[in-house]
C-alpha cells in the first residue's frame, strides 16, 4: 500500500439542513508531486475509475489512523467520485467526539490537506527533459482510505514508498 499527501485544501460545508459535511480531492490527476526521494509521480486521469471505487470499501480517516474512522464507503457515508480534477470525496462529520475535533480544527484552518491509500496496478517510467525519473501511475487497483490530515508534505509518507523505489531501481 502506498499513501500520497497533497497540499489540497479541504472544504467545510454545513449544509441548507444543518449538516456539516467534509469535501474535497484525495487525488488530483496530472499534478506533478513533490521529489518521492529520486523521482517525481503523476497520476494519470484512467487511474481512477468508477470500477476502481466500486470494487474498494473505502474509508475516510483522520492521518491515515483507522481508529478515527469518520466514514466508509459500504456504509453508504462516504461519497466517492472520480471528475476531471481527481478523485473527490465527501461525507457528513460525524456525531463521534473526533468528529466534533474534526469540524473545531478544520473552522480554524488547522486541518486542511487531503491524503489517499492505494495500490498501483500498473505505472511507467520515463525520464524528462531535464533528466528526472518521472513515475505515472496508469491504474489504481484499489483504495484504501481518504484522509484528512496535519502534513501536507509527501516526505511524511516515506515507510511507503519503498515499493515505489524498487520500481524505480528495475526502471534504471
Amino acid at each position: 500500500m502506498e499513501k500520497r499527501i497533497f497540499n489540497i485544501e479541504n472544504k467545510f460545508e454545513t449544509r441548507e439542513d444543518g449538516q456539516e459535511v467534509v469535501v474535497g480531492y484525495g487525488s488530483i490527476f496530472n499534478s506533478r508531486s513533490e521529489n518521492l526521494g529520486g523521482f517525481f509521480e503523476y497520476i494519470s486521469p484512467s487511474a481512477i475509475t468508477e470500477e476502481t471505487i466500486e470494487k474498494s470499501d473505502t474509508r475516510a480517516l483522520i492521518n491515515h489512523n483507522q481508529d478515527l474512522i469518520l466514514a466508509r464507503q459500504s456504509a453508504g457515508t462516504l461519497d466517492l467520485t472520480v471528475d476531471e480534477k481527481g478523485l473527490r470525496y465527501s461525507f457528513a462529520i460525524p456525531e463521534t467526539s473526533y468528529g466534533k475535533d474534526l469540524a473545531i480544527n478544520m473552522k480554524n484552518g488547522n486541518l486542511t490537506q487531503s491524503s489517499f491509500a492505494f495500490t498501483v496496478g500498473s505505472d511507467i517510467w520515463s525520464t524528462d527533459e531535464d533528466g528526472n525519473d518521472i513515475r505515472t501511475i496508469t491504474n489504481i487497483d484499489r483504495l484504501f482510505d481518504v484522509a484528512v490530515v496535519t502534513y501536507p508534505a509527501y516526505s511524511q509518507a516515506d515507510s511507503d514508498l519503498v515499493v515505489a523505489q524498487r520500481g524505480l531501481a528495475m526502471y534504471k
